[in-house]
Protein backbone atom coordinates (compact mmCIF):
# COMPACT_ATOMS: atom_id res chain seq x y z
CA UNK A 1 0.00 0.00 0.00
CA UNK A 2 1.70 3.00 -1.05
CA UNK A 3 1.57 6.18 2.09
CA UNK A 4 0.04 9.02 2.23
CA UNK A 5 1.65 12.07 0.50
CA UNK A 6 2.41 14.14 3.30
CA UNK A 7 5.11 16.39 5.30
CA UNK A 8 7.22 15.62 8.51
CA UNK A 9 9.54 17.23 11.00
CA UNK A 10 12.10 15.26 12.54
CA UNK A 11 13.73 16.78 15.71
CA UNK A 12 16.40 14.96 17.03
CA UNK A 13 19.92 16.12 18.04
CA UNK A 14 21.99 13.63 17.15
CA UNK A 15 22.92 14.21 13.48
CA UNK A 16 23.09 10.10 12.39
CA UNK A 17 20.12 10.26 14.05
CA UNK A 18 18.34 12.60 11.73
CA UNK A 19 20.06 11.47 8.15
CA UNK A 20 18.77 8.17 8.70
CA UNK A 21 14.70 9.41 9.57
CA UNK A 22 14.70 11.53 6.89
CA UNK A 23 15.91 8.82 4.45
CA UNK A 24 13.35 6.42 5.53
CA UNK A 25 10.87 8.68 5.11
CA UNK A 26 11.99 10.35 1.62
CA UNK A 27 12.15 6.72 0.29
CA UNK A 28 8.67 6.74 0.91
CA UNK A 29 7.65 9.94 -0.69
CA UNK A 30 7.42 12.12 2.19
CA UNK A 31 8.83 15.51 2.31
CA UNK A 32 11.27 16.39 5.60
CA UNK A 33 12.55 18.94 7.51
CA UNK A 34 14.31 18.78 10.78
CA UNK A 35 15.59 20.54 13.62
CA UNK A 36 18.31 19.86 16.14
CA UNK A 37 16.60 21.27 19.64
CA UNK A 38 13.59 22.34 20.72
CA UNK A 39 13.54 26.25 19.92
CA UNK A 40 14.11 25.01 16.39
CA UNK A 41 11.48 23.02 16.81
CA UNK A 42 8.95 25.41 17.95
CA UNK A 43 10.13 28.10 15.19
CA UNK A 44 9.96 25.37 12.46
CA UNK A 45 6.14 24.54 13.41
CA UNK A 46 5.46 28.56 13.25
CA UNK A 47 7.17 28.92 9.83
CA UNK A 48 6.01 25.73 7.96
CA UNK A 49 3.26 23.39 9.99
CA UNK A 50 4.11 20.03 9.18
CA UNK A 51 1.42 16.86 9.33
CA UNK A 52 3.14 14.85 11.55
CA UNK A 53 6.32 15.89 14.26
CA UNK A 54 9.05 12.75 15.36
CA UNK A 55 10.48 14.35 18.32
CA UNK A 56 13.22 13.15 20.42
CA UNK A 57 12.67 12.96 24.04
CA UNK A 58 16.16 14.15 25.39
CA UNK A 59 17.48 17.28 24.11
CA UNK A 60 19.93 20.02 25.59
CA UNK A 61 17.67 23.21 26.08
CA UNK A 62 14.10 22.18 25.63
CA UNK A 63 13.11 18.70 25.76
CA UNK A 64 11.10 16.88 23.96
CA UNK A 65 8.18 16.59 26.40
CA UNK A 66 8.56 19.94 26.68
CA UNK A 67 8.16 20.53 23.09
CA UNK A 68 5.36 18.64 23.06
CA UNK A 69 3.82 20.74 25.81
CA UNK A 70 3.82 23.62 23.93
CA UNK A 71 2.76 21.77 20.87
CA UNK A 72 -0.36 20.33 22.83
CA UNK A 73 -0.94 23.52 24.78
CA UNK A 74 -1.15 26.31 21.65
CA UNK A 75 -4.52 25.94 19.81
CA UNK A 76 -3.17 26.53 16.31
CA UNK A 77 -0.96 23.38 16.35
CA UNK A 78 -2.51 20.45 18.93
CA UNK A 79 -4.22 19.13 15.87
CA UNK A 80 -0.71 17.79 14.83
CA UNK A 81 0.11 14.39 15.55
CA UNK A 82 3.28 13.98 17.44
CA UNK A 83 5.55 10.51 17.80
CA UNK A 84 7.91 10.59 20.49
CA UNK A 85 10.86 8.86 19.59
CA UNK A 86 14.18 8.04 21.62
CA UNK A 87 16.78 5.28 23.31
CA UNK A 88 15.77 5.97 27.08
CA UNK A 89 14.39 3.38 28.02
CA UNK A 90 12.33 5.12 30.87
CA UNK A 91 8.12 3.96 31.52
CA UNK A 92 7.65 7.22 33.53
CA UNK A 93 8.60 9.10 30.24
CA UNK A 94 6.65 7.40 27.84
CA UNK A 95 3.53 7.50 30.46
CA UNK A 96 4.10 11.13 30.50
CA UNK A 97 4.33 11.36 26.67
CA UNK A 98 1.13 10.03 26.21
CA UNK A 99 -0.58 11.89 29.19
CA UNK A 100 0.59 14.99 27.66
CA UNK A 101 -0.83 14.43 24.59
CA UNK A 102 1.77 12.55 22.25
CA UNK A 103 -0.18 10.18 20.12
CA UNK A 104 2.77 6.87 19.87
CA UNK A 105 6.10 6.49 21.40
CA UNK A 106 8.69 4.48 18.63
CA UNK A 107 11.53 3.67 20.71
CA UNK A 108 15.37 3.60 19.21
CA UNK A 109 17.28 1.88 17.07
CA UNK A 110 14.09 2.26 14.78
CA UNK A 111 12.50 -0.56 12.81
CA UNK A 112 11.46 1.15 9.56
CA UNK A 113 8.43 -0.83 8.88
CA UNK A 114 7.04 0.16 11.78
CA UNK A 115 8.04 3.72 11.18
CA UNK A 116 6.32 3.79 8.30
CA UNK A 117 3.31 2.33 10.10
CA UNK A 118 3.22 4.88 12.56
CA UNK A 119 4.14 7.78 10.85
CA UNK A 120 0.77 6.67 8.23
CA UNK A 121 -1.49 6.60 11.00
CA UNK A 122 -0.71 10.00 12.03
CA UNK A 123 -0.93 11.05 8.80
CA UNK A 124 -3.90 9.75 7.94
CA UNK A 125 -5.49 11.39 11.53
CA UNK A 126 -4.23 14.61 10.59
CA UNK A 127 -5.85 14.17 7.04
CA UNK A 128 -9.28 13.36 8.63
CA UNK A 129 -8.66 16.63 10.98
CA UNK A 130 -8.40 18.57 8.15
CA UNK A 131 -11.18 17.25 6.83
CA UNK A 132 -13.85 17.73 9.50
CA UNK A 133 -12.04 20.99 9.87
CA UNK A 134 -13.03 21.96 6.44
CA UNK A 135 -16.62 20.39 6.72
CA UNK A 136 -17.37 22.36 9.85
CA UNK A 137 -15.67 25.67 8.02
CA UNK A 138 -18.68 25.14 5.25
CA UNK A 139 -20.75 25.07 7.39
CA UNK A 140 -19.96 28.30 9.38
CA UNK A 141 -19.38 29.67 5.65
CA UNK A 142 -23.16 29.39 5.41
CA UNK A 143 -24.01 31.97 7.62
CA UNK A 144 -21.31 34.34 8.91
CA UNK A 145 -19.20 36.43 6.70
CA UNK A 146 -15.97 35.01 5.22
CA UNK A 147 -13.78 37.42 7.63
CA UNK A 148 -14.93 35.72 10.91
CA UNK A 149 -15.41 32.83 9.77
CA UNK A 150 -11.78 31.92 10.74
CA UNK A 151 -12.50 33.04 14.19
CA UNK A 152 -15.13 31.48 15.31
CA UNK A 153 -14.10 28.42 13.94
CA UNK A 154 -10.98 28.92 16.25
CA UNK A 155 -12.96 29.24 19.22
CA UNK A 156 -15.17 26.24 18.62
CA UNK A 157 -12.36 24.11 18.75
CA UNK A 158 -13.65 22.43 15.76
CA UNK A 159 -17.41 22.08 16.61
CA UNK A 160 -20.11 23.08 15.42
CA UNK A 161 -22.03 24.89 17.36
CA UNK A 162 -21.48 28.38 18.53
CA UNK A 163 -21.37 29.01 22.32
CA UNK A 164 -24.04 30.97 24.04
CA UNK A 165 -22.95 34.38 25.03
CA UNK A 166 -24.52 38.12 25.56
CA UNK A 167 -23.39 40.30 23.32
CA UNK A 168 -24.53 43.95 22.24
CA UNK A 169 -25.74 44.21 18.42
CA UNK A 170 -28.29 44.63 15.66
CA UNK A 171 -30.83 43.22 14.51
CA UNK A 172 -32.01 43.40 11.10
CA UNK A 173 -35.57 42.26 9.72
CA UNK A 174 -36.78 42.21 6.00
CA UNK A 175 -40.28 41.60 4.73
CA UNK A 176 -40.72 41.05 0.65
CA UNK A 177 -44.43 42.61 -0.01
CA UNK A 178 -46.86 40.09 -1.72
CA UNK A 179 -44.52 37.39 -2.41
CA UNK A 180 -47.51 35.04 -0.72
CA UNK A 181 -50.08 36.33 -3.05
CA UNK A 182 -47.44 35.85 -5.74
CA UNK A 183 -46.72 32.39 -5.30
CA UNK A 184 -50.42 31.17 -4.57
CA UNK A 185 -51.37 29.51 -7.97
CA UNK A 186 -48.00 29.27 -9.25
CA UNK A 187 -45.89 26.08 -10.09
CA UNK A 188 -44.01 25.22 -7.34
CA UNK A 189 -40.54 25.59 -9.16
CA UNK A 190 -41.31 28.95 -10.66
CA UNK A 191 -42.10 29.94 -7.26
CA UNK A 192 -38.53 28.26 -5.90
CA UNK A 193 -36.85 29.97 -8.73
CA UNK A 194 -38.45 33.28 -7.77
CA UNK A 195 -37.20 33.10 -4.16
CA UNK A 196 -33.86 31.63 -4.33
CA UNK A 197 -32.88 34.58 -6.72
CA UNK A 198 -34.49 37.20 -4.16
CA UNK A 199 -32.73 35.54 -1.50
CA UNK A 200 -29.35 35.38 -3.04
CA UNK A 201 -29.30 39.36 -3.74
CA UNK A 202 -30.26 39.80 -0.13
CA UNK A 203 -27.52 37.32 1.63
CA UNK A 204 -24.92 38.55 -0.35
CA UNK A 205 -25.69 41.92 0.91
CA UNK A 206 -25.98 40.93 4.21
CA UNK A 207 -22.71 38.62 4.44
CA UNK A 208 -20.61 41.73 2.36
CA UNK A 209 -21.67 44.35 4.64
CA UNK A 210 -20.50 41.94 8.09
CA UNK A 211 -23.73 40.49 8.85
CA UNK A 212 -24.36 37.27 9.97
CA UNK A 213 -27.34 35.38 7.85
CA UNK A 214 -29.71 34.08 11.08
CA UNK A 215 -32.81 32.17 9.51
CA UNK A 216 -34.69 32.50 6.45
CA UNK A 217 -38.93 32.55 7.43
CA UNK A 218 -39.97 31.99 3.94
CA UNK A 219 -39.34 35.41 1.71
CA UNK A 220 -38.51 36.81 5.52
CA UNK A 221 -34.93 37.56 6.24
CA UNK A 222 -33.11 37.61 10.10
CA UNK A 223 -29.12 39.04 10.16
CA UNK A 224 -27.69 40.19 13.65
CA UNK A 225 -24.92 42.63 13.19
CA UNK A 226 -21.94 42.61 15.84
CA UNK A 227 -22.92 38.27 16.72
CA UNK A 228 -21.49 36.24 17.17
CA UNK A 229 -18.59 38.20 17.14
CA UNK A 230 -18.77 41.73 18.90
CA UNK A 231 -17.83 44.81 16.75
CA UNK A 232 -18.34 48.60 17.16
CA UNK A 233 -19.72 49.13 13.77
CA UNK A 234 -22.85 46.97 14.11
CA UNK A 235 -25.38 49.76 13.86
CA UNK A 236 -23.47 51.21 10.77
CA UNK A 237 -22.99 47.33 8.73
CA UNK A 238 -27.11 47.01 9.20
CA UNK A 239 -28.18 50.03 8.06
CA UNK A 240 -25.24 49.67 5.20
CA UNK A 241 -27.14 46.39 4.31
CA UNK A 242 -30.42 47.47 4.57
CA UNK A 243 -29.81 50.76 2.47
CA UNK A 244 -28.24 48.34 -0.09
CA UNK A 245 -31.16 45.69 -0.05
CA UNK A 246 -33.80 48.28 -0.01
CA UNK A 247 -32.21 50.37 -3.26
CA UNK A 248 -30.05 48.53 -5.27
CA UNK A 249 -30.77 45.15 -4.97
CA UNK A 250 -34.49 45.15 -5.10
CA UNK A 251 -34.31 47.43 -7.99
CA UNK A 252 -31.68 44.74 -9.70
CA UNK A 253 -34.80 41.83 -8.62
CA UNK A 254 -37.35 43.63 -10.10
CA UNK A 255 -35.63 43.99 -13.16
CA UNK A 256 -34.91 40.35 -13.36
CA UNK A 257 -38.45 39.73 -12.78
CA UNK A 258 -40.01 42.28 -15.22
CA UNK A 259 -37.25 40.19 -17.69
CA UNK A 260 -38.23 37.08 -17.32
CA UNK A 261 -41.87 37.48 -17.33
CA UNK A 262 -42.78 36.81 -13.58
CA UNK A 263 -43.91 39.60 -12.07
CA UNK A 264 -43.68 43.88 -12.41
CA UNK A 265 -42.26 44.29 -9.01
CA UNK A 266 -42.09 43.75 -5.21
CA UNK A 267 -41.64 46.35 -2.55
CA UNK A 268 -39.95 45.65 0.83
CA UNK A 269 -39.95 46.32 4.13
CA UNK A 270 -36.94 46.38 6.64
CA UNK A 271 -36.77 46.76 10.28
CA UNK A 272 -33.69 47.69 12.51
CA UNK A 273 -32.95 47.65 16.08
CA UNK A 274 -30.29 47.26 18.21
CA UNK A 275 -29.22 46.29 21.88
CA UNK A 276 -28.24 43.19 23.86
CA UNK A 277 -28.38 40.16 22.18
CA UNK A 278 -28.25 36.53 23.59
CA UNK A 279 -26.31 34.32 20.86
CA UNK A 280 -25.68 30.57 20.49
CA UNK A 281 -26.20 27.51 18.95
CA UNK A 282 -29.69 26.08 19.91
CA UNK A 283 -31.52 22.75 18.90
CA UNK A 284 -31.20 19.10 19.36
CA UNK A 285 -28.65 15.99 18.98
CA UNK A 286 -29.80 15.63 15.66
CA UNK A 287 -29.83 19.26 14.41
CA UNK A 288 -28.43 22.41 15.47
CA UNK A 289 -28.68 25.93 14.11
CA UNK A 290 -27.49 29.71 15.16
CA UNK A 291 -29.94 31.83 16.40
CA UNK A 292 -29.92 35.57 18.32
CA UNK A 293 -33.03 35.75 20.87
CA UNK A 294 -34.17 38.52 23.20
CA UNK A 295 -36.16 41.99 23.09
CA UNK A 296 -34.01 43.18 20.65
CA UNK A 297 -34.89 40.62 18.12
CA UNK A 298 -38.75 40.63 19.13
CA UNK A 299 -38.79 44.79 18.22
CA UNK A 300 -36.64 44.50 15.44
CA UNK A 301 -39.49 42.41 13.77
CA UNK A 302 -42.18 44.66 14.93
CA UNK A 303 -40.48 47.74 13.37
CA UNK A 304 -40.65 45.71 10.10
CA UNK A 305 -44.14 45.53 9.98
CA UNK A 306 -44.53 49.25 11.10
CA UNK A 307 -43.06 50.12 7.20
CA UNK A 308 -46.56 48.77 5.88
CA UNK A 309 -47.85 52.31 7.64
CA UNK A 310 -45.09 54.77 6.26
CA UNK A 311 -43.50 56.22 3.70
CA UNK A 312 -40.39 54.89 4.12
CA UNK A 313 -39.00 51.41 3.30
CA UNK A 314 -36.13 51.24 6.15
CA UNK A 315 -36.95 51.86 9.80
CA UNK A 316 -33.98 52.28 12.54
CA UNK A 317 -35.25 52.25 16.19
CA UNK A 318 -33.43 55.22 19.10
CA UNK A 319 -31.11 52.81 19.96
CA UNK A 320 -29.53 52.20 16.55
CA UNK A 321 -29.97 55.55 15.72
CA UNK A 322 -27.73 56.34 18.96
CA UNK A 323 -25.77 53.28 18.03
CA UNK A 324 -24.28 54.95 14.82
CA UNK A 325 -20.40 56.04 14.41
CA UNK A 326 -19.94 59.28 13.16
CA UNK A 327 -22.07 61.43 11.70
CA UNK A 328 -25.55 60.14 10.67
CA UNK A 329 -26.01 60.10 6.75
CA UNK A 330 -28.32 63.20 5.62
CA UNK A 331 -31.27 60.67 4.56
CA UNK A 332 -31.67 59.33 7.67
CA UNK A 333 -34.60 60.99 8.78
CA UNK A 334 -37.03 60.91 12.25
CA UNK A 335 -40.46 59.65 11.33
CA UNK A 336 -42.34 59.74 14.50
CA UNK A 337 -43.14 58.08 17.80
CA UNK A 338 -44.83 55.03 18.02
CA UNK A 339 -46.58 52.37 19.79
CA UNK A 340 -45.04 48.78 19.63
CA UNK A 341 -46.41 45.89 21.65
CA UNK A 342 -44.83 44.59 24.55
CA UNK A 343 -43.55 48.27 25.25
CA UNK A 344 -44.76 50.14 27.62
CA UNK A 345 -43.81 53.72 25.89
CA UNK A 346 -43.70 54.92 22.90
CA UNK A 347 -40.54 54.62 20.99
CA UNK A 348 -39.00 56.57 18.02
CA UNK A 349 -38.22 55.49 14.67
CA UNK A 350 -35.88 57.63 12.23
CA UNK A 351 -36.40 56.13 8.11
CA UNK A 352 -34.30 56.03 4.98
CA UNK A 353 -35.85 58.38 2.57
CA UNK A 354 -37.21 56.29 -0.68
CA UNK A 355 -35.57 59.49 -3.00
CA UNK A 356 -31.74 57.88 -1.65
CA UNK A 357 -32.30 54.87 -3.17
CA UNK A 358 -33.79 52.83 -0.78
CA UNK A 359 -36.89 52.42 -2.65
CA UNK A 360 -40.48 50.39 -2.15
Amino acid sequence: MQAPVGHVLVVDDDALNRRLLTASLEREGLRTTTAEEGSGALAALAEDPPDVVLLDIVMPGLSGIEVLERIKGDPDRRHIPVIMISGVDDTESVVRCIEAGAEDFLPKPFDPVILRARVNAGLSRKRLHDLERERVRHVFARFLPEPLVDEVLARSEGETTIDAELLTGTVLFSDLRGFTTFAEGRPAGEVIEVLNHYLTLMTDTILDAGGTLVAYVGDGVLAAFGAPVAGERHADEALAAARAMAGKQLTAFNGWLAEAGFHEGFRMGVGINSGPLMSGSVGSSRRQDYTVIGDTVNVAARIEGLTKEVPFPVLLSEETYASLSGAVPDDVVFVDEFEIRGRRSRIKLWGIEASSGAGR
